[in-house]
């Protein structure tokens, strides 16, 4: 089944055109606010927006303002949010086997079906469980295995491992990746980690937009917007480029080296760096590195056996011996530089 969406939600100032493909995953990224779980609410026909369309496969969800808008029930999407919303009162198999039931289905056949995907996310043994019994993966578990017996046309899922326990999300990414591998299914999550793992093609939003979209592998190699670029652990530097460099609107002039092609001047263009390749000093060094910058250290963060030093515009990765040579502390002036040859610049 494929998906596209286009669509306008003015009272979140949300804007998105979406296309996802037959049996793709697409992860929808984005700081608190962006706008990612309107656009679920928007398919699953929770949120009405004021105008756009979307169609599902050969059914249209909705052609707004005034053609038509498609119940939520009858949709064929299934959405999986974060808390999963068991119902208290049913047993695990009996809230797995509500969606083939309410379908239709005889409570035989619904039941077996239940059986079936519980089994294939490992909650078999929990089938006579009440929800309150479960812990909140075990729960989780079951949702995903509700959400999928109701066979919907397309899965979303909602931040489906932002409530639990940091000891299962493991196991619960590995569970998510096999039920996904085979079905169309689009993701909103704020982990990089749900992206490399789980999706095919990757949407970044930021105040409603989408900033930039592509191949995972592709965006977060080559990223575009300043929180691509912070969730592949990288430095962003977008401006416009000035003799082969990129000037930013606060002055800051990035050397580095050209794509497949040079980007011509006055285009707009993002340098792309490492903080692991940008080295740090107290007095301003000489030699070879084309990038030098006059800068404050602003916050230090550790990092496993390396301290990340933030700096507002830039972050370099140093060493516990180094951060203490140097005598680092938040507000300790600095100069930061890195070799054009380190730097990626390409147009935005």
């Amino acid at each position: 089944m494929s998906l596209h969406l286009s669509a306008r939600v003015d009272e979140r100032d949300v804007e998105i055109d979406l296309d996802v493909a037959d049996g793709q995953t697409v992860a929808i990224l984005g700081p608190n606010g962006s706008g990612k779980s309107t656009v679920l609410s928007v398919v699953a026909g929770i949120l009405r927006p004021g105008r756009g369309r979307a169609v599902l496969d050969d059914t249209t969800l909705f052609d707004l303002p005034d053609r038509s808008w498609t119940a939520p029930h009858e949709r064929g999407t299934g959405l999986l949010a974060q808390d999963p919303l068991l119902f208290p009162h049913l047993s695990v198999l009996d809230n797995v086997a509500f969606g083939p039931r309410s379908s239709g289905t005889s409570r035989t056949a619904s039941r077996r079906i239940a059986r079936t995907w519980l089994d294939e996310v490992d909650a078999g043994q929990l089938a006579d469980r009440k929800p309150s019994a479960l812990s909140g993966g075990q729960a989780q578990r079951v949702a995903i295995a509700r959400a999928l017996a109701a066979e919907p046309r397309l899965l979303l899922l909602d931040e489906p491992m932002a409530a639990l326990d940091i000891t299962v999300v493991p196991a619960m990414r590995q569970v998510l990746r096999r039920v996904l591998a085979d079905r169309t299914a689009v993701i909103v999550t704020h982990d990089v980690l749900d992206a490399l793992l789980l999706a095919d093609h990757v949407v970044v939003m930021e105040h409603g937009r989408v900033v930039e979209q592509g191949p995972t592998k592709d965006v977060l190699a080559r990223p575009r917007s300043s929180f691509g670029a912070g969730i592949a652990g990288l430095n962003l530097a977008r401006g416009t480029i000035e003799e082969r460099a990129v000037r930013t609107p606060g002055g800051l002039v990035v050397a580095g080296l050209h794509g497949d092609e040079d980007v011509p001047e006055g285009v707009a263009a993002v340098a792309v760096f490492s903080p692991g390749a940008v080295s740090v000093h107290r007095e301003r060094p000489t030699g070879s590195p084309r990038n030098v910058w006059a800068t404050t250290v602003r916050e230090l963060e550790p990092r496993g056996s390396q301290v990340r030093i933030q700096t507002g515009a830039l972050s370099a990765d140093v060493t516990a011996p180094v951060v203490a040579e140097l005598d680092l502390v938040p507000g300790t002036e600095i100069f930061l530089a890195i070799k054009a040859s380190e730097v990626a610049i390409y147009a935005a």
